[in-house]
């Protein structure tokens, strides 16, 4: 299926399940995304973006968003464009471009260290935003690694997902 089909399915009060997306999404869950997220030349980096479903939706509700992935196999990836798609060589492994993206996206990610891994070796670069999406249930094992660090002013947002799922957003810390 095609970004557009896709798009055309989405509805704004009820998020929707996709087969190679564990996040529910909904049209609210798009634009909260874009209104958040900068605006080129400043990208965002999606890491762990499995198929790069919401990627791929974000970039093409909207032109002025751009966001890169970053997986351990390219072979996962359906939606975002080549240039933009980056492989690490592990689940261990930090993606060093991380450093120059303005926002990171962690969107059901596996383990907090991590999370943590990357706040300590490239939070000090030009990231301001990091969006955390997933299951209620996992937040509690994420919150320290934020809690923790220079991005502990963290806001947990009502966005078009399923009632089980949580967004979290966490910003430097001033």
């Amino acid at each position: 299926m095609d970004l557009s089909h896709i798009s055309s399915q989405l509805s704004s009060s009820s998020p929707t399940r996709f087969p190679d997306c564990c996040l529910s999404i909904s049209t609210t869950l798009l634009t909260t995304l874009t209104t958040l997220l900068p605006k080129k030349p400043a990208f965002t980096l999606s890491i762990g973006s499995g198929s790069g479903l919401l990627e791929g939706l974000l970039s093409h509700s909207n032109a002025a968003i751009s966001v890169e992935g970053v997986e351990v196999a390219s072979s996962v990836n359906r939606y975002i464009a080549e240039e933009d798609m980056h492989v690490a060589a592990g689940a261990w492994d930090l993606y060093s471009r991380a450093r120059q993206a303005k926002a990171w996206m962690f969107v059901y990610p596996r383990e907090p260290k991590l999370v943590s891994r990357y706040i300590e070796i490239y939070g000090e670069g030009d990231v301001e935003i990091i969006v955390w999406l997933g299951p209620k249930v996992d937040w509690g094992d994420y919150e320290p690694c934020f809690r923790s660090s220079m991005f502990a002013e963290l806001e947990v947002l009502e966005v078009g997902l399923a009632p089980y799922e949580i967004a979290v957003v966490a910003r430097r810390s001033v």
